[in-house]
């Protein structure tokens, strides 16, 4: 185990974006904090966050919260 100093921190997301990582974490019984660390982690060292399990309730979570982001839109996103 790694002792850790956190801090609180306000992020602004996609909307729906924010739905499916709030359900994922739901779904892999884990704080919406600790999935955003672990996927961060994960791209800092060129790994793949997700096993083909997880990718497969990712996308279920895309339908239901109608999420049509893709990484082509990455950087091109404008407020309303």
């Amino acid at each position: 185990m790694v002792t850790t100093e956190r801090t609180q921190t306000g992020l602004r997301l996609e909307r729906n974006l924010l739905k499916v990582l709030k359900g994922l974490a739901e779904y892999l019984d884990m704080s919406l904090g600790d999935l955003v660390e672990g996927i961060t982690l994960h791209a800092f060292e060129g790994r793949a966050p997700f096993s083909p399990e997880t990718l497969g309730k990712i996308e279920q979570l895309k339908v239901v919260y109608g999420m049509t982001l893709t990484i082509a839109d990455a950087h091109r996103l404008v407020d309303r």
